[in-house]
């Protein structure tokens, strides 16, 4: 029974002063995000760039249909889409027809443009 112990404690020995170890580098890591979002979460905070053309403006409802080229980030292929904006001030700088470059985010199943230039 002796044998058994002492064997047991010198395999997991190691071990202790492994984990020991590991805990004292992490102590001042408290606080940090250590790439513990969802996918979900991780797209909300992405921003992603596109060029387009303007084809309607709803100023009531905040929204602004584009028809923009492809997105890298998103991996999409060119399409017209309607973006909510995060700021109707946003939509003074827009006419239909008007070439832009625009900045964007993703909110649950909306995207909304941050800022248009």
């Amino acid at each position: 029974m002796k044998k058994v112990l002492v064997v047991s404690l010198l395999v997991a020995t190691p071990f202790l002063f492994d984990t020991a170890s590991a805990q004292q580098m992490m102590d001042g890591m408290n606080g940090m995000n250590m790439g513990q979002e969802s996918a979900g979460t991780m797209s909300m905070m992405a921003l992603h760039h596109a060029t387009g053309v303007v084809k309607a403006i709803d100023p009531r409802a905040g929204h602004v249909t584009i028809a923009h080229g492809p997105v890298r980030s998103l991996n999409w292929p060119a399409m017209t889409m309607t973006f909510t904006v995060r700021n109707k001030k946003l939509l003074d700088k827009l006419t239909e027809g008007k070439k832009v470059d625009f900045d964007f985010v993703q909110k649950g199943g909306n995207y909304i443009v941050t800022a248009v230039r």
